[in-house]
Order: C-alpha cells, then sequence, then structure tokens
C-alpha cells in the first residue's frame, strides 16, 4: 500500500508518522514472545510528568484462558475483527504519584506510552488498533484493577490480515485516514474555533 496516497503531510514529518493506522484486518497468527515484548520495551520508555510513568498494560495472548476474561469486555462491533488479534491489551494508568498525591497528567501520561507501543508495532509491521470500545467497569473488575488506577483503552495487536475476511461495511473502512489540518488544530495565543 502507497501511504502517500491516503496521508499527505503538510509539512516535513518522518514517514513512521505517516504509516501508523489502526487497521482491523488480522490473521490470528500469534506472536512471539520477543515480538510482544518490544511493543512493552518501546512503552516502557515514553515520557512522563515527574518520570511518574503510571502507565500498566495487562494482556492476554490468543488461545489461553486470559483470553476468554479479556474478549467479552469488547464490544460487540470490536469483536467482530478483534476475534482474529493476537494479543489484547488494556492500558491501565496510575491516577496518583508515588507519594500519594493526585496525578493530573495520568491519562496523557498513559497516551504517550502507547503512541510509543503503536509506532513500534508499525516498525515490526504489526496491526496495533486501540479502541474505546469495551465495558470500563467490567475490565475494571474482571482485571482486579485497584481502585487508584483508571482503565484508559484496549490494543488489539495481531498480523496482518486480509480485508477481505471482514465483513463489508469493514472492507471499505480498511485504509489509513486522513487528519485535519494544522490550522484546525493548532492556534497560538488563545484558543480558536
Amino acid at each position: 500500500m502507497n501511504i502517500k496516497e491516503f496521508r499527505k503531510p503538510e509539512n516535513g514529518v518522518h514517514e513512521i508518522f505517516l504509516r501508523r493506522w489502526s487497521p482491523r484486518a488480522m490473521s490470528g497468527e500469534e506472536l512471539d514472545e520477543a515480538t510482544l515484548l518490544t511493543l512493552f520495551e518501546a512503552a516502557r520508555w515514553a515520557p512522563s510528568a515527574n518520570n511518574n510513568q503510571p502507565w500498566r498494560f495487562i494482556y492476554a495472548r490468543r488461545n489461553t484462558p486470559r483470553w476468554e476474561v479479556f474478549f467479552p469486555l469488547l464490544a460487540e462491533g470490536n469483536q467482530i475483527w478483534a476475534k482474529n488479534a493476537a494479543v489484547l491489551i488494556a492500558v491501565i494508568s496510575k491516577t496518583t504519584f508515588d507519594s500519594g498525591s493526585p496525578s493530573r497528567t495520568h491519562s496523557y501520561d498513559a497516551g504517550a506510552a502507547w503512541v510509543s507501543l503503536a509506532l513500534q508495532g508499525s516498525l515490526k509491521n504489526l496491526v496495533v488498533h486501540c479502541m474505546q470500545g469495551f465495558d470500563y467497569d467490567k475490565a475494571k473488575e474482571a482485571l482486579h484493577v485497584p481502585d487508584d488506577y483508571a482503565v484508559e483503552a484496549m490494543i488489539a495487536v495481531g498480523r496482518p490480515g486480509n480485508k477481505e475476511e471482514l465483513p463489508e461495511y469493514l472492507q471499505a473502512r480498511e485504509f489509513p485516514s486522513p487528519r485535519k489540518r494544522l490550522d484546525e488544530i493548532v492556534m497560538e495565543g488563545i484558543f480558536q474555533k
């Protein structure tokens, strides 16, 4: 796939940012542990406020008993395609600093770790698709997440698959999406609509 057919930067940017997107078609093939650990290693090096590193990742591999805990947490629409993922990952963040004081940037910092994980996956030619379509409350309970942690997102990871195996309505969406123009998201001085 020629990424430049779908994404055209307004300014010079490294191709790694253009290549990262969130397909849904996955092969169902398992990932070896070394490949999976490179994703977490990339996330480990993300920046965070006061070097708090609030992100935590809980994962389940396909064809394991833990998968049976994770998979039902997904919304039905995500189950349709995520059934072929090799791994499901819950992104969790610690809402306090180690001192116990509140951390206002815990979600922001966990997001930085997610981006690092996603970019590493893209470099490894993996599908890395983050989602909010799951039951947050059930995830917190099923995964035994303590009260001072927040469930942020779920990620499906796998090897690329055949888009023709997706339902037609998802096949039509299986391409890198464009982005808003810079003048829509960047403002100098004050907020402007």
